[in-house]
This record gives C-alpha cells, sequence and structure tokens, in this order.
C-alpha cells in the first residue's frame, strides 16, 4: 500500500484564475462556434423548426438533470482528501461508486423518457413524427453524461484536459451543423448529429479520465460499495443534496422553456430559446466559476484553515460580483443585436425577452461561488433550502406572469435568480461568521 503523501499547502487565489483560465480558454472558444451553430439551426430551420428541436433538445436536459446525481461534486468533495493524501485505491472505490449511480440514473432515464414521449408529448405541443426521434435522443444525452470523468479531470486539477475534451462539443456541433446545411437541413438530422457528437465526447472523456489515474480505475476497486460508504461517512446524504441541487437547476434552466412550450406553442418556444441560449452564454460564466473555485475550496479548507480559506472566499466572492455587473452590461448593450444577428429577422423580436435573461444570469453569476463556498464548509444542504425557496418563487412567477408572454415568463426567471442570490448571500455571511468565531 502506498504511504500516503504529506499534505502540500494552496496557493488559493493562483490556483484558481489558473483553473479559470484553462476552462474559459475552452469555453470561449467554444462560445464563438455555439453562435455559429445556433446561427446556422435556427435560420434552416425557421421558427417553429428551431422550436421542435429546442423543445426536444431541453426535455433531454431536463430529464438528465431529474435522474442524474451530480457525481463530479461528490469526487472533488469527498474524493480530495484522497487524492490529497494520494490515496489511490480509496479514491478509485469512490469512483466506481460514482460511475455506477450514473449508470442506474440512465437506466431510469431511459424509462422515464418513454413515458414522457409517448405518455404526454402532446403537452409540449410535439409534432408526432417527432416523437421516436426524441426519445432515442434523449436516452442518448442520459448514456453521454460526463459528470464522473468530469470530477476525476478536476479534483485531479488537470484543467487543461478538460479543455481539449470539451472542445470537442462546439466543434464537431458546427462542422456538422454547416454539414447539414447544405444537404438536408431538418430537425430528425440535426438531432442525430448532436446525439453522436455526445457520445463521442464521453467516450473520449473517460479515455482521459482512465489516462491520468489508471491506478484508480482498475477493476479491483470495484466494491464493495459498503466499504466505500464507511469511509466516506455523510456521502450518501451528499447524493441526496446535490440530485436535488441538479433538479432546482433544471427547473430554473429547461422548465422556462419547457413552460413556454406548454403555454405559447412551438414557435414561442424557439424564440424563447434562442434568447435564453445567448442569455445562458454570458450565464455560462458562472458555471466555469463553479468549476474551477469547487475542487480549490474543498482542498483550501483542508490546508490553509478558516483564515486562509475566509481570505480566499472574500477574493473571490468580489471577482464574481464585477464579472456579474460587467457581464450585465455588456449583454444589454449587445445582446439584442446579436440575436437578431444570430437569428435573422424572425427572431428578432425575442431582444425584449432578453433582457429580463440576462438580469437573471447577471444574478446567477454573482453567486457563483456561494455554492462551493457552503459545501466546502460541510453545509450542502443550505444551498438546497435557498434554491428551493427560490424555486417556488419562479414556479408561481411563472404561473402569474405567462399571461404576458415569453417576455413575462423571462421575468419570472429574474426573479427567481434574485431571490436565490439574496438568500445565498446571507447563508454566506451567516456561516463564515461562525466559522470564524468557532476557530
Amino acid at each position: 500500500m502506498q504511504t500516503p503523501a504529506a499534505p502540500l499547502p494552496r496557493k488559493g487565489l493562483s490556483n484558481i484564475l489558473g483553473n479559470l483560465g484553462w476552462i474559459l480558454g475552452g469555453k470561449g472558444f467554444g462560445a464563438v462556434c455555439s453562435l455559429a451553430y445556433l446561427a446556422v439551426l435556427s435560420q434552416s430551420l425557421g421558427v417553429r423548426g428551431f422550436g421542435h428541436f429546442a423543445l426536444i433538445f431541453g426535455t433531454g436536459q431536463a430529464l438528465v438533470a431529474i435522474v442524474g446525481f451530480q457525481t463530479w461534486k461528490t469526487l472533488v468533495r469527498f474524493g480530495a482528501e484522497a487524492v490529497h493524501r494520494q490515496d489511490w485505491a480509496r479514491f478509485g472505490r469512490l469512483v466506481w461508486l460514482c460511475g455506477t449511480i450514473d449508470a442506474i440514473g440512465a437506466t431510469l432515464g431511459c424509462v422515464l423518457a418513454g413515458v414522457i414521449y409517448y405518455g404526454f408529448a402532446d403537452l409540449l405541443d410535439l409534432n408526432p413524427d417527432f416523437v421516436d426521434i426524441a426519445f432515442l435522443f434523449s436516452c442518448v444525452l442520459l448514456w453521454a453524461r460526463q459528470t464522473t470523468p468530469n470530477g476525476i479531470v478536476r479534483v485531479l486539477d488537470r484543467f487543461d484536459m478538460a479543455t481539449y475534451v470539451e472542445a470537442l462539443v462546439p466543434v464537431g456541433r458546427l462542422v456538422a451543423a454547416l454539414a447539414i446545411m447544405v444537404t438536408a437541413p431538418a430537425v430528425r438530422n440535426y438531432l442525430i448529429a448532436w446525439a453522436l457528437i455526445d457520445l463521442l465526447n464521453a467516450l473520449v472523456y473517460w479515455v482521459a479520465s482512465a489516462r491520468i489515474a489508471p491506478y484508480a480505475l482498475r477493476r479491483r476497486n470495484f466494491g464493495p460499495f459498503s466499504l466505500t460508504l464507511r469511509e466516506h461517512p455523510g456521502v450518501i446524504g451528499f447524493f441526496g443534496i446535490t440530485y436535488a441541487g441538479s433538479f432546482l437547476d433544471a427547473l430554473f434552466k429547461q422548465g422556462p422553456l419547457l413552460a413556454v412550450g406548454h403555454f405559447l406553442g412551438p414557435s414561442a418556444a424557439g424564440i424563447y430559446r434562442l434568447a435564453d441560449q445567448l442569455a445562458q452564454g454570458f450565464s455560462k460564466i458562472s458555471q466555469l466559476l463553479s468549476r474551477a473555485v469547487y475542487p480549490e475550496f474543498a482542498r483550501a479548507r483542508l490546508a490553509n484553515g478558516i483564515a486562509g480559506f475566509r481570505r480566499l472566499v472574500l477574493q473571490v466572492t468580489a471577482i464574481a460580483g464585477g464579472a456579474g455587473l460587467i457581464v450585465t452590461v455588456l449583454a444589454l448593450l449587445v445582446g439584442a443585436d446579436l440575436l437578431a444577428l444570430v437569428g435573422g429577422a424572425e427572431f428578432a423580436r425575442g431582444g425584449v425577452v432578453l433582457i429580463p435573461l440576462i438580469v437573471g444570469a447577471a444574478f446567477d453569476l454573482a453567486g457563483a461561488t456561494y455554492e462551493p463556498i457552503l459545501h466546502s464548509l460541510g453545509h450542502a444542504f443550505l444551498p438546497l433550502l435557498a434554491r428551493a425557496l427560490a424555486g417556488l418563487a419562479l414556479v408561481a412567477a411563472v404561473l402569474q406572469l405567462a399571461g404576458m408572454g415569453a417576455v413575462g415568463i423571462g421575468w419570472a426567471v429574474a426573479l427567481g435568480f434574485a431571490i436565490a442570490y439574496l438568500l445565498l448571500s446571507l447563508l454566506v455571511f451567516v456561516v463564515l461568521r461562525r466559522a470564524s468565531a468557532a476557530a
């Protein structure tokens, strides 16, 4: 057995900025590709065709969130200590547990997809000709999830590798979109291409993970799961909490789109989706920042003590808040023109929908560090509580404002994100204050 290595001090902010630099490098390139293939899709399919594509894709993403556990967070939260001490057998057992849970979730998701598409497709006003391909597409998305290998790469600080692997998706989609546009532009063909690209990306992610963690992924580390659970007290509860958080995230990200499809039809859903895609492009920075800080917070808490951790939190939170303000100003200045440029004249009226979605994205970015902070301090339930309350507010607002059309649902989203930000800000302040007092 390997002797655990002595813990090394963490560099804190410099590590986070290094991680973020790799992520932004890849995602910045991916964002350009995404705008290009969105333009191809929206202009080659038209409003209604793009609306059908958006509803199928959004439903697939919602299914992934409903049955999928955020196992990458579990690997970072509970695997950080094993990696810190280079205990690869223990880390490997946790990896196999997470991978098994992902497989179970994908199986259940396929069953749920069958129930939704073959029993309730009319609720989304979905063309019956798309039911079969929509079901198969959702099944592929479920099995192509990369959350476990994503966690392996991130807990090992290999953000450079993640950048290269994840670049396959936007590049592949752009190449496929251009090829389909000049040959046979149709919803079915785009869905098939997207599914194949996601499967390829998942395969490459697993191969990359096996290369950087060969000892952890040995088959002898598979089970017994009872030992893994004993080695990581609280992991079951953490799985449950992160699952609920993923469900609530889907409520915020995919729920409004599905509501537009239900209340207003595929054409309105297409316009909303394009505006939402642009807004999420700006808010994507919040997800990237969260991914960059999550492993560093988990490990800095172990290595640097509460004083150093609190200093790191203040630095990163200030950066996130400033980024949120900058993103909002930029998006409001160029967002509407960008929407018209990407979607064409048919989608230009979505500019009024983009404004509230950008406001919501800004709140999401400003609070991007809060969940990793609370998780690293052992308060994983608190972000869930805040998002659950904000989710209830979102649902109530959607029901009240749906009569205003897509723009009303957009303002409901902005309200939900604002409430989540305020609640999380309060919780982080209280928890850090108590942790500092107890130190």
